[in-house]
């Protein structure tokens, strides 16, 4: 068993064994099950039922193994946090899934492309594989935080599956700087419900993240339209893979991409949604946002759908540190917490007058029961303070 070593301040030695360090690939269950649901399609006669299993695994399947396996609030010691971040072997998982949800996007479009398949059966593969394709940026998030070439490199490939070629910078110059604030179109509000978030965010991070590309390369003295853009690069070879399926599969297998595609990004819209919703910091005499502590973002410890994101779901350490590698995230004891992982948090949100009824209460109790402290949506912001006061 790999151990890692420490040293105390008084000199005293920590050997440490992470009881996770191969948990991790319980990301395969995702593809393994939509490959599963290929092979039972087959054989059982070419029965559509079967590709329900995708969807299914995403929205029921995961709810229910987090209720089961709990929560896991264990943190590694900090002494060994070094040691943890400097092993490659949990960059090499991250870099290897990539591939994989290569491998099981082109997969389903050959399969769509190739099959008489029922309008509801598409839609379903449409949620299904596009929740897993949306599940890569949890990867691509995790590498485009690193400053070496080799992981933006490998965010990058695997922003082409779902063609958001804005999402690293956008997130990492824009995001993390005006997180849980009013100016942050990827800050949720109290009071706004994720459709009408959903409309700002997706328009707000992509013209914002244009924006920083467009300044990057004003200071290496290019223009944006140039080989360097890293934005134009994903969306290049995003449209070329459209056009080549098209060309392969006749077009009317756009009907399934574009929209795995959207459902792909939704994906982030939901993780954004959930994560900082009606969470304020305080703005400071001198005009600025006081710096961003665990306490500014919702935090869950389920287990299997914190595995499945990479402690994702550990945002509040993630956004107080975010250079910090996702097996050394932190669980704190003082932090707002989600009713469920973010599989169940998803569900709860598409359906706004229940997640307003269980989250609500719960902003309120984070701002002190002061409504000033809150992130509210200006437009329903009579009607909250009447019911909040």
């Amino acid at each position: 068993m790999t151990t890692f070593m420490g040293l105390t301040e008084n000199g005293s030695e920590v050997i440490y064994a992470d009881k996770k360090r191969h948990l991790y690939w319980v990301v395969l269950a995702s593809p393994v099950i939509s490959w599963l649901s290929i092979y039972l399609f087959f054989t059982f006669d070419k029965n559509p039922i079967f590709t329900l299993m995708p969807m299914l695994f995403f929205y029921i399947f995961t709810p229910i193994m987090d209720f089961f396996m709990g929560e896991d609030e264990h943190n590694p010691p900090e002494e060994v946090v070094n040691a943890m971040m400097a092993d490659n072997y949990y960059r090499f998982i991250v870099h290897s899934l990539i591939l994989v949800s290569i491998a099981l996007y082109i997969s389903f479009v050959i399969f769509v492309g190739t099959q008489q398949l029922p309008w509801w059966s598409i839609i379903a593969l449409i949620i299904g594989i596009g929740a897993n394709s949306g599940g890569v940026m949890v990867m691509t998030h995790e590498l485009g935080h690193k400053s070496n070439k080799l992981d933006r490199f490998s965010a990058k490939i695997g922003n082409m599956i779902m063609g958001y070629g804005h999402f690293n910078i956008e997130h990492n110059k824009g995001h993390h700087t005006w997180v849980a604030t009013p100016e942050d179109p990827a800050s949720s509000r109290m009071g706004e419900n994720f459709y009408a978030f959903m409309l700002r965010e997706l328009s707000g991070t992509f013209k914002r993240g244009v924006n920083y590309e467009m300044k990057r390369l004003k200071n290496l003295g290019k223009g944006f339209w140039c080989l360097e853009n890293d934005l134009l690069q994903v969306y290049t070879i995003t449209v070329i893979s459209l056009l080549i399926f098209a060309y392969i599969f006749g077009i009317s297998i756009l009907m399934f991409l574009i929209p795995h595609h959207f459902v792909a990004w939704l994906a982030l819209t939901q993780a954004n949604y959930i994560e900082h919703y009606g969470l304020m910091r305080k703005k400071l005499s001198n005009g600025k946002y006081e710096r961003c502590q665990p306490k500014h973002s919702w935090n869950t410890n389920h287990t299997y759908s914190n595995l499945l994101s990479f402690h994702l779901q550990r945002h509040s350490d993630h956004h107080a540190y975010p250079m910090r590698a996702y097996q050394v995230l932190r669980d704190y004891d003082d932090v707002p917490s989600l009713p469920t992982g973010y599989g169940g948090c998803f569900a709860l949100a598409f359906i706004p007058p229940l997640w307003f009824a269980i989250m609500d209460k719960r902003v309120m109790k984070w701002a002190g029961n002061d409504i000033n402290n809150v992130n509210i949506n200006t437009k329903k912001e009579k009607l909250l303070r009447e019911k909040w006061g």
